[in-house]
């Protein structure tokens, strides 16, 4: 006589689904649950409970026949009761154990009581216990079996996994993702099948075409993280291949990047257009009479300010100038736009804010020297300005008056950033009180001017208006600072460059900087801490024989450090993959972080 593995249930007859409702847990209990013993997971456990049933029987054979029937009455007696008389036998014989006996049982209970909760609950339930792993151990989960792998990969789990990271960094794990702008992908193509139907395709058709392919080539949640997290390791580590666009022929002033299309201006007064996957010039726009020194596009408009004191607006698909501003009575330093509102800072130390469906335009007066950058903040109708004064100024744009100076700068400033960051909590700001607007007392004494504007940085910003929460700007004092706008003041001054900063930019987690000192250095929006320092083109004694381009064998290594005095880094733009540079003598780069991007070719 042989001990029984389930007397629940006959083996001999065959149970399907639908007689038996599926986790039928009031008739079956988990371990002799027809529907469960079906998975995978609890197949490989039957198994090894029949394993561990055939060792008790031959253990049980080499008694003697009396007390091999003795064992099996018992063993019977008990199968055949219901749970309340089992509950007692147990109770019963753990009571009359010794040490030894209690502690085979509870190692033999640590392996029987487990129990594949993964397999046996409902999808949706599995699926949310899932959902709360990191990423190591969704990856581990897989290994478990097939159906934990199943359950592991779905496209739902995954999902929440790139909420959690993608352009944000997770409270939990720290790492956030940098993200895939698709809508900006969509926006542009539609434009350019707009553009196209008009006529004048020029060969864009087949551009238009392979990003619809791309559009159209859904990619499983799970896909999409890990393609995203391994371009997010390549920036830590500083693992990029570097690209050279050839095509000025003088300095680079400014650039703007968008998606596939790279814009660049320059001292030549062209402006020209870089498909960056191939690395081909696609257009070279003409019009302007002296250097681009500022570029605007979002996806569907180019707007380009230049020396020669004017702002133009292009048809960037023809190359055709759709409307000149003229207006400002110097250079146009910087410009900005948002719907139906362009603003633009000059030289001649003003601020314009253009309204383009009225016609009209207003002059923002207050800074004292050259207005070199103006951004616009669309959601809190709000404008801010950096100049040669040092100070950075913050316009309200409805009522065309100024909310507040920020102070703090030793030297002219170039840039200034808006910033929403959400994660203020994290945020790596200074300690000592130095950093603040009382910094101007170290500069001397301030100036009529400066003395009148202080009664602007004192005027109170409506809580119930969505101000950006920081500033990031950067001065020819070697500093990049990050402002309060609230309170005004400086809460972290990052060090660096050995020489004044002409350009930053910034996504949700990092900044990319250009110096004076021929270096790009990448820093942690969060930390404020450099996390690599890439180094521009050598500047060479030049004959009439001799190219400026490096060689081919060091045109895509990242060297950490250079002999000669290397150029100038006059802008940079910044991508979810990538970041790029232009220097003052005409060499563009890009430094691409997505190694394995099958559109690139190299």
């Amino acid at each position: 006589m042989l001990v029984s593995g389930n007397s629940n249930s006959n083996s001999n007859n065959k149970v399907t689904k639908s007689s038996i409702p599926k986790y039928n847990f009031n008739k079956f209990c988990y371990r002799h649950d027809p529907d469960i013993q079906s998975t995978f997971t609890h197949t490989a456990c039957h198994k090894q409970d029949m394993k561990r049933l055939k060792d008790i029987n031959d253990r049980i054979s080499q008694l003697p026949a009396s007390e091999q029937i003795e064992i099996h009455h018992i063993i019977s007696k008990f199968t055949n009761s219901n749970d309340k008389i089992r509950t007692l036998i147990i109770d019963g014989i753990l009571n009359s154990c010794c040490f030894p006996q209690l502690s085979y049982a509870s190692t033999q209970l640590k392996q029987m009581i487990k129990i594949d909760f993964i397999s046996i609950l409902p999808q949706e339930l599995s699926l949310k216990i899932l959902s709360y792993l990191d990423c190591e151990s969704l990856c581990q989960a897989t290994m478990v079996c097939k159906r934990w792998k199943v359950l592991a990969d779905d496209d739902r789990v995954w999902y929440r996994m790139c909420q959690q990271h993608i352009d944000r960094k997770c409270p939990n794990c720290g790492w956030g993702l940098p993200l895939l702008h698709m809508k900006n992908r969509a926006r542009m193509i539609r434009g350019k099948k707009r553009e196209t139907a008009h006529g004048n395709g020029n060969g864009n058709d087949k551009i238009v075409s392979q990003e619809s392919n791309i559009l159209n080539k859904m990619n499983p949640w799970k896909i999409i993280y890990r393609d995203r997290f391994k371009v997010e390791s390549n920036w830590r580590h500083g693992k990029c291949i570097i690209k050279e666009f050839k095509g000025h022929m003088d300095g680079i002033l400014s650039m703007k990047f968008n998606y596939r299309l790279l814009f660049t201006g320059s001292y030549d007064s062209t402006i020209a257009i870089w498909d960056i996957f191939t690395g081909k010039l696609v257009r070279r726009l003409t019009g302007h009479q002296s250097g681009v020194k500022t570029l605007f596009f979002d996806g569907s408009k180019l707007i380009t300010g230049s020396l020669d004191k004017t702002i133009r607006v292009w048809n960037y698909i023809t190359g055709e100038c759709v409307s000149t501003y003229r207006g400002h009575t110097d250079s146009v330093m910087s410009v900005d736009s948002f719907k139906k509102i362009i603003v633009s800072g000059s030289a001649d130390k003003t601020v314009r804010v253009w309204h383009v469906e009225s016609r009209t335009c207003y002059t923002l007066r207050g800074h004292t020297e050259w207005v070199n950058c103006v951004k616009l903040h669309p959601k809190s109708f709000s404008c801010y300005s950096c100049s040669d004064d040092t100070t950075i100024r913050m316009w309200d744009i409805r009522t065309n008056t100024c909310l507040k100076v920020f102070r703090g700068h030793v030297g002219q400033v170039q840039k200034v950033i808006p910033l929403r960051i959400v994660d203020i909590e994290n945020l790596v700001t200074d300690n000592t009180p130095s950093n603040n607007m009382g910094d101007t007392n170290e500069q001397g004494q301030l100036s009529e001017e400066e003395e009148q504007d202080m009664d602007g940085e004192n005027v109170k910003l409506d809580e119930n208006i969505p101000y950006p929460t920081h500033l990031l700007s950067c001065s020819l004092d070697n500093t990049i600072k990050l402002w309060d706008v609230k309170t005004g003041k400086c809460v972290r001054t990052q060090f660096g460059h050995v020489e004044g900063v002409w350009d930053i930019a910034a996504d949700t987690f990092r900044i990319i900087s250009g110096s004076h000192d021929g270096s790009i250095k990448v820093w942690d929006l969060q930390s404020g801490k450099c996390m690599h320092t890439f180094h521009g083109k050598n500047l060479q004694k030049i004959d009439n024989d001799v190219n400026i381009t490096p060689s081919t064998s060091n045109d895509n290594i990242h060297n950490g450090s250079t002999t000669n005095r290397t150029a100038p880094i006059a802008c940079v733009d910044i991508g979810d993959s990538e970041f790029f540079s232009g220097d003052e003598i005409g060499c563009v780069k890009m430094y691409k972080f997505d190694l394995e991007d099958t559109n690139m070719e190299y």
